[in-house]
């Protein structure tokens, strides 16, 4: 790997059986509020949130009921009700993990929002009605929203890059939101325009959504307040993964990162679409990030469907609204199909990063052992960083990790792809994390 630029694509990207039929058509149904939600007190890049209520607290729909003084991201309560305390709960990704619960109050009316001027607001009002909301990256990194738009003076941006590639296959959520809020994207691609002081967006999109593409082509050029701003959509050709910052960022400018630096230092700012309406939906309508839209589907589950739930419901209750699973269910994974985390139970609430759950029968998974490596290369031919996965697995299963470092581990995002081709079915994904974890405590001490 190039110590200067990172490679994007050598090979043209892969193709994994996509498996977005069983939902992209089926429009987001709101699943009834649970009797109870689980909060986990971190769903973000930063410090974890310390909570702002105690046991026996009443709390009404949207309060915040647990914050951070530095990077990271508020929590709202989804729901009115009663706090219980907080408890261990299993996280998909960390194992147990701290969780504020709260009971809910059957006899509570929703709450109700209405839009505001947000022209009105100065930047640094948008900033800081993004940060109180809790709204993070909603494409899986959770990284603020309201930090990654707070740019010094001194860093030049021209370019914001709306992410709605979703390449991952199974997963439809992002598509729904471009197709069923369209207006909400374009406007709140232009209140984070406004913060960064800049005119021009780009919407990238893969053409197997031609759906999406047309409906946002239709919003921009009906949309009568422009403000100078120009923003266009980007059509981008289907491959894996092209959804990751580096991989769009190319495909839509040409540019290429340089390993170890923020996107902003070649002169953009990228967020995903489902962000891009959750600014919206803080800015415009005051209302925080405590709801989002999942993808439930594979064929172990009866009926496939996207869902919008209260962030804190378990998986189990939606499963139950579902009419529950199939008998041939072998596993269910958290997150996409090539960088999620299959969990062992249903008892797992959903975060504000949970894009999607996947229920996969036998013919759909891989269940054979893996194999020693072949030394065939076609790991190292498919990573899109470049990188070896190959030797650091090597690395990892002869016990050692933290000199695995020379390999660029720390450039990797896990998208699978190496795992994907590799005929000996290598848990090359698992080996690169593990050699991850091995790096960051070895930096630690």
């Amino acid at each position: 790997m190039s110590a200067e630029t990172l490679s994007t694509f050598p090979m043209g990207g892969i193709h994994p059986k996509e498996s977005k039929e069983l939902t992209e058509k089926l429009t987001a149904e709101v699943v009834p509020t649970p009797s109870q939600i689980r909060l986990f007190l971190k769903q973000h890049v930063g410090a974890p949130c310390k909570p702002q209520v105690k046991k026996k607290d009443k709390v009404t729909e949207g309060d915040v009921v647990a914050s951070v003084e530095k990077l990271g991201a508020n929590l709202h309560s989804g729901v009115s009700g009663t706090v219980k305390g907080v408890v261990n709960a299993l996280h998909p990704m960390v194992g147990n993990a701290r969780a504020l619960v709260i009971a809910t109050d059957p006899e509570a009316n929703p709450k109700t929002y209405s839009p505001v001027d947000w022209t009105k607001f100065s930047r640094e009002e948008l900033i800081a009605k993004i940060k109180d909301a809790g709204v993070v990256g909603l494409g899986g990194a959770g990284f603020p929203a309201g930090f990654k738009l707070d740019v010094r003076p001194d860093v030049k941006i021209d370019t914001l890059i709306l992410n709605g590639a979703e390449c991952e296959p199974y997963l439809t959520s992002d598509h729904r939101v471009m197709l069923e809020h369209p207006k909400d994207i374009i406007e709140g691609a232009k209140i984070m325009l406004k913060i960064l002081g800049i005119d021009y967006c780009a919407i990238g999109i893969e053409n197997n959504k031609p759906d999406a593409i047309q409906i946002l082509n239709r919003a921009i050029a009906e949309d009568t307040l422009r403000n100078g701003y120009k923003i266009v959509v980007k059509p981008l050709k289907v491959r894996y993964p092209q959804g990751s910052a580096d991989q769009i960022m190319q495909a839509v400018t040409g540019r290429a990162r340089p390993s170890g630096v923020r996107s902003s230092v070649i002169g953009i700012i990228l967020q995903n679409v489902y962000t891009t309406k959750a600014v919206y939906d803080a800015v415009a309508l005051g209302k925080p990030l405590y709801e989002r839209i999942v993808t439930i589907t594979g064929k172990g589950i009866k009926r496939p469907a996207n869902v919008m739930v209260k962030v804190g419901t378990s998986i189990a209750e939606i499963v139950d609204y579902l009419g529950g699973t199939t008998p041939d269910l072998a596993k269910v994974i958290v997150g996409g199909p090539m960088m999620g985390f299959a969990v062992s139970t249903l008892d797992i609430p959903i975060t504000k990063t949970t894009s999607g759950v996947l229920f996969l029968t036998k013919d759909e998974i891989n269940t054979e052992p893996h194999l020693p490596c072949v030394s065939c290369g076609f790991c190292v031919d498919v990573c899109p960083m470049g990188l070896e996965p190959n030797n650091v697995s090597r690395y990892v299963e002869a016990g050692r990790g933290a000199d695995t470092e020379e390999f660029g581990v720390d450039d990797c995002f896990l998208c699978g792809s190496c795992a994907y081709v590799c005929p000996a079915k290598r848990p090359l994904v698992q080996f690169m994390t593990m050699a991850k974890n091995s790096i960051r405590e070895s930096k630690k001490k």
